[in-house]
């Protein structure tokens, strides 16, 4: 089983299903994942003066969860980041299309398109795009996750909205998550943020408890071919 993580930022595919990666990853599963957006510039008013040294360092990082988390390979795109929308969308869906040959997976996970951040929506319509079924015969399933401090913050006022209706039990991998988020030193934030360590266990924990687990992510399928 080959499983590919598409995310728009470093730290994404942590939040967003971090523990189901280290299941699939401890269960013997080849996963792979996509990087598509460089990360932090957008902390500058303009790209050009953000400070490429942290860049660098947020990639370096994301390497380290790379290993921590038993991905098979790992590859990084430098769309700018929360400016996708300045990008042409098929050119984004080409990027898309070109990872999913490469990988050739069986399993995609990714974004959500009811995200407060644009370039979540916009990696959740290139790659429902990239993998409709007439172009990508080996991709069974399609799960759509949520990312604390944007699925959340959107309050439901944008549509789509976030409906969960797969849970994966995380019970055993809930530390490995949070361990994992550690490593990205400028990312994670202090309770009550969404992306502290506190937090991160509760969201775990409500789902949990929704299915009848201890701690489970949350995924809405797309669709599922059998």
């Amino acid at each position: 089983m080959r499983v590919l993580v598409i995310a728009a930022h470093p730290d994404d595919e942590v939040l967003g299903c971090g523990g189901t990666i280290l299941r699939h990853s401890k269960e013997g599963e080849e996963v792979y994942i996509t990087i598509l957006g460089e990360g932090i510039t957008s902390r500058y008013r303009q790209r050009e003066l953000a400070d490429k040294s942290l860049t660098h360092a947020l990639r370096a990082n994301c390497k380290k969860v790379a290993k921590c988390l038993g991905i098979k390979d790992l590859i990084f795109y430098s769309l700018p980041d929360n400016r996708f929308d300045s990008v042409p969308l098929l050119d984004v869906i080409k990027i898309v299309e070109e990872v999913v040959e490469r990988f050739q997976p069986n399993i995609i996970y990714t974004h959500h398109g009811g995200d407060l951040n644009i370039d979540h929506a916009i990696v959740h319509r290139a790659v429902l795009t990239a993998v409709r079924p007439t172009v990508s015969p080996t991709v069974r399933d399609i799960f759509l996750f949520e990312v604390a401090s944007s699925t959340e913050w959107a309050f439901q006022q944008f549509t789509p909205v976030f409906r969960p209706n797969v849970f994966v039990d995380i019970s055993r991998n809930v530390v490995g998550k949070i361990t994992a988020m550690a490593l990205y030193e400028s990312e994670e934030r202090c309770f009550p943020h969404p992306r502290s360590a506190e937090a991160l266990r509760s969201q775990a924990r409500r789902w949990g408890a929704v299915a009848g687990l201890e701690y489970a992510e949350a995924f809405e399928l797309v669709r599922s071919i059998r």
